[in-house]
């Protein structure tokens, strides 16, 4: 299929007020000392059903087709921001803690994430959410997204948020982003196992799984995506920086920066296809490619990648963020009573445990209330939760905008209450004496 003059158009129009809208709201929001992520979703919210197809639907279907060329390629755009904001994700991952702080590092983390989770699973128990299901979510699937989604926290807001209040460089800083490293890869883990496991159900299987005739409903069959996920994250932190490095040095001598970025983005497009191969999502393969190419410390990678950040940041990624709004139908899809009951619920037990697991440490009560306010943060990987969940209809359109305003409140309510404190003075982590510590 060929696009005609008038598709070119339609798109080029839809395009440039996505972004347009993400950027004109990311900034107001920036300027209010708020995510601009937030700023992001509410500019597509703006150009969606909510607000300009209320108005004029026969507009907003004019600027955004449900069928036709325009779809597809605005899909394609959503799928290359969602694998480079994965890539940029994993390329942050680093350890973020002192020797001294880990023993907060490693209570919160085993607390704020297990505890959650578990939460969410045991709920499943006494309330029925079946109608929260999508067409393919019933099972694991579900379970697992739901028990993720009450567990879930934030890098990227977190530490932008962090980063505006001038206070990425303190105790309290390492010890979030340290904590959030931690959660993000095993929950990451999890959600690939739930999506691999929904695409075997549907048949949209390939390579390994295929070869092998797995039956999606098998216990073999989740024991393999168990296997082959967690595998594969190993093979690729153990074996994957020295082979990376290795093939820099004898990549045919050219240092030149545009040869980085694109050597870069090559290895990410391989790692996510040798990810499908295996069996495991793709957003999981462009998050483990990040964590190899981060590696390479040489000035030029470096480079490269912040260059990639950069550009992903100003197109791609604002455009996926945009299209998660634009998709949002508060009139239609919003549950008010669900959503309040779920938010209370995870915003509760999420702050809860991180709380404990900051007094388990020995962390000071106002501490670890800091603490608990900061990782109860959704931010990007809520939304990102939210979005594949929804594209492999494991949840229903109700449940997704749930998923997305919780992200979103708990993003604002982070910023806020975090700035309040630097504001008033007060520190934000109380320093113990060496002997406490």
């Amino acid at each position: 299929m060929t696009l005609s003059s008038a598709d070119v158009a339609r798109l080029l129009i839809a395009l440039a007020l996505l972004l347009s809208a993400a950027h004109g709201v990311g900034y107001v929001f920036v300027r209010l000392r708020q995510p601009r992520v937030v700023g992001e979703i509410i500019g597509g919210l703006l150009l969606g059903p909510t607000v300009v197809g209320a108005a004029s639907p026969s507009l907003q279907a004019r600027i955004f087709p449900p069928t036709g060329p325009t779809p597809l390629v605005l899909d394609a755009i959503y799928q290359l921001g969602l694998l480079l904001l994965m890539f940029s994700a994993g390329a942050e991952i680093r350890s973020a803690f002192h020797r001294d702080e880990r023993r907060t590092v490693a209570w919160v983390s085993v607390t704020g994430m297990a505890l959650p989770f578990l939460a969410g699973l045991g709920v499943l128990l006494f309330v029925d959410t079946t109608r929260w299901e999508g067409t393919a979510g019933a099972g694991t699937p579900f379970l697992l997204v739901f028990a993720i989604a009450i567990a879930v926290t934030s890098i990227p807001v977190i530490s932008r948020i962090m980063f505006d209040l001038g206070i990425l460089e303190t105790s309290f800083a390492r010890i979030v982003l340290g904590v959030a490293v931690v959660e993000d890869v095993v929950l990451y883990i999890l959600l690939a196992i739930a999506l691999g496991l929904v695409q075997g159900a549907s048949g949209d299987v390939y390579g390994l799984p295929d070869a092998l005739g797995l039956d999606p409903a098998s216990g073999l069959a989740t024991a393999y995506h168990v296997f082959v996920t967690v595998g594969f994250l190993a093979l690729a932190l153990t074996l994957g920086p020295p082979i990376y490095r290795w093939i820099l040095r004898f990549r045919f001598n050219v240092v030149e920066r545009g040869s980085a970025i694109g050597f870069q983005l090559i290895f990410m497009f391989l790692a996510t296809v040798v990810a499908v191969f295996l069996g495991v999502v793709a957003l999981f393969g462009a998050f483990v490619g990040g964590i190899v190419v981060a590696s390479s410390s040489s000035e030029n990678a470096a480079r490269a990648r912040e260059e990639i950040k950069s550009f992903s940041f100003a197109f791609f990624i604002p455009v996926y963020f945009a299209i998660v709004g634009l998709r949002l139908d508060l009139l239609r899809d919003f549950e008010p009573l669900s959503f309040l009951a779920f938010t209370a619920f995870a915003c509760i037990a999420k702050s809860a445990s991180v709380y404990l697991g900051a007094r388990i440490a020995r962390e000071p009560r106002t501490s670890a209330i800091n603490l608990a306010v900061a990782l109860n943060a959704r931010g990007g990987p809520g939304i990102v939760l939210a979005s594949v969940a929804w594209d492999a209809r494991i949840i229903d359109d109700g449940f997704y905008t749930t998923l997305v305003l919780l992200a979103v409140l708990t993003s604002l309510a982070a910023g806020s209450w975090l700035e309040s404190v630097v504001r008033s003075g007060r520190p934000l982590r109380a320093e113990r004496s060496t002997a406490e510590a």
